[in-house]
């Protein structure tokens, strides 16, 4: 996948490596090291390369980056027995688990938000903390009109298409370089059999389940949100509510739309490695008290 003149240069880029799991099996690259591990995870209708220009700064910084894909997404198996962000946080606890890590931080954009929230519910103490990109960590209703649109739009031939066309709308300052050649490759994989149909499927999933789990959630939580992401009515109200409830940090960057990280990657970095260490800090004092 191209990427920005301004991303970090790596030697080589890590081979696809896959979690068998009961239903399928999810891909993912694992950057190795022995630095502290950063699970990554994109949103639907997404890649894990999403992550191409954070993952490096996040290395760069120190720290062991493995970026997943969602199941029938990217690389990821088909046919799922089912999709949604809860069952996408239990994958999240698997390859925590299937790494070996103690403690691990999740880095979870949009709808995987909510499934960060579910997995550091569900292993709170091997969850060191959560950054949440523009997430999507609770039930909000949606037009019956929307719905309805939405339902059309998903059907083939014509989807990955409207798809590309939605995904690009949502960078609103400073899209990557790269943008039209990603999208092009995202199109080619939305294309395959099934993976449509799992974007689909985890559009109209609810977020109940993850939205329940907030008040389990004990670990240091930072949220992150462009302050022009059209998939929010008020992007700085949902950041605060995330972050009150969750009784975490909020990051605000200003003219990004849904994906900062891209837009805007040294900003991110700069905020989530300074999270991450602070954590690690607390960490380490509330161990040694």
């Amino acid at each position: 996948m191209p990427a920005r003149a301004d991303q970090p240069s790596a030697s080589a880029r890590p081979s696809t490596q896959f979690l068998k799991m009961p239903g399928g099996q999810i891909a993912y690259d694992d950057t190795g090291g022995t630095g502290p591990l950063v699970v990554c995870v994109p949103g639907l209708g997404d890649m894990r390369q999403q992550y191409r220009f954070l993952a490096p700064r996040l290395v760069a910084a120190g720290f062991r980056v493995v970026t997943m894909d969602l199941p029938g997404h990217g690389e990821s198996s088909v046919d799922w027995p089912d999709y949604s962000p809860a069952i996408v946080g239990a994958d999240i606890v698997a390859m925590i688990r299937h790494l070996g890590a103690s403690k691990a931080f999740i880095i979870g954009n949009s709808m995987a938000g909510g499934s960060a929230v579910w997995a550091a519910a569900e292993i709170p103490d091997n969850v060191a903390g959560i950054a949440m990109i523009d997430p999507f960590t609770r039930v909000i209703p949606t037009s019956s009109a929307l719905l309805a649109f939405l339902k059309v739009a998903m059907l083939l031939p014509w989807a990955p298409s409207f798809w590309s066309t939605y995904y690009g709308s949502l960078y609103k300052s400073a899209p990557p370089s790269d943008l039209d050649s990603y999208r092009a490759a995202l199109v080619v994989n939305l294309k395959q059999p099934g993976r449509i149909e799992a974007t689909k499927a985890l559009i109209f999933a609810s977020q109940a389940p993850c939205e329940a789990r907030i008040p389990e959630v004990h670990a240091p939580v930072l949220v992150v949100m462009g302050t022009r992401d059209s998939d929010f009515e008020d992007p700085a109200k949902e950041a605060n509510w995330v972050a009150t409830h969750l009784h975490g940090k909020t990051l605000m960057v200003d003219g990004a739309g849904h994906y900062p990280h891209v837009e805007y990657p040294e900003i991110v970095a700069g905020a989530v490695v300074g999270f991450m260490k602070e954590a690690q800090n607390q960490d380490g004092e509330a161990r040694r008290n």
